[in-house]
């Protein structure tokens, strides 16, 4: 569902990535863990298309992840390490317009995401708490049940119960066979959610195990 192939993205000496292959079967969960600056988003945002790669291929569902992008994400489910809200909105606001691009029959999904977070989308979201954000970032990832989803930091800002709601939520997603893609510093989060990971640290591929 999702391959990458001698990607290669140089920033300088040891920052992007370099000659890094891997691949995430159809329903697992594949953990991406490495210390900051090691490659993990710059991987990611090659495989969304968002970054041309010096060399090498990434494919999403098999399309090409760079001439493909407007197509791979129409259906992924995305969460980046740093989102971007429109921050006069409500959250609610916010989610009612993403399900209106996405074309959405009806906002149960959504609904049934917002109690399962405990999020209260009513405020502005120039108002909320990092953690409240990411409540809301994961929400907007997951309400359109997308086959794939690609998430950078998931639990950044979430309280321990939260991040264990999360690691519910992703086995949750599992069990009806969604493939997903999750970077983490958290050996634990990735111990109790993951099939395989991979480790990557200055932008190479230190290890490829499964858990």
């Amino acid at each position: 569902m999702i391959r990458v192939e001698h990607l290669t993205k140089s920033y300088g000496p040891k920052k992007g990535v370099f000659d890094l292959s891997f691949e995430v079967k159809k329903g697992e969960i594949f953990g991406f863990i490495g210390p900051n600056g090691a490659g993990k988003t710059t991987t990611i945002r090659q495989l969304l298309g968002f970054i041309k790669s010096d060399s090498g291929l990434a494919f999403v569902n098999d399309l090409e992840s760079f001439h493909n992008a407007a197509t791979i994400q129409e259906k992924l489910g995305y969460l980046p390490g740093e989102i971007a809200f429109f921050d006069q909105m409500t959250g609610d606001e916010f989610l009612r317009f993403l399900g209106e691009m996405r074309g959405l029959p009806n906002d149960d999904k959504m609904q049934e995401l917002k109690s399962f977070l405990e999020l209260d989308a009513n405020g502005k979201i120039k108002k909320m708490s990092k953690g409240m954000k990411q409540k809301l970032g994961l929400v907007a990832a997951f309400m359109h049940d997308p086959e794939i989803l690609i998430l950078d930091e998931p639990t950044s800002g979430l309280d321990p119960l939260m991040q264990s709601k999360f690691v519910e939520l992703i086995l949750k997603e599992k069990a009806k066979g969604k493939t997903i893609l999750m970077s983490s510093h958290s050996f634990e989060e990735i111990e109790r959610t993951c099939d395989r990971a991979l480790i990557i640290k200055e932008g190479q591929m230190v290890a490829l195990e499964d858990i």
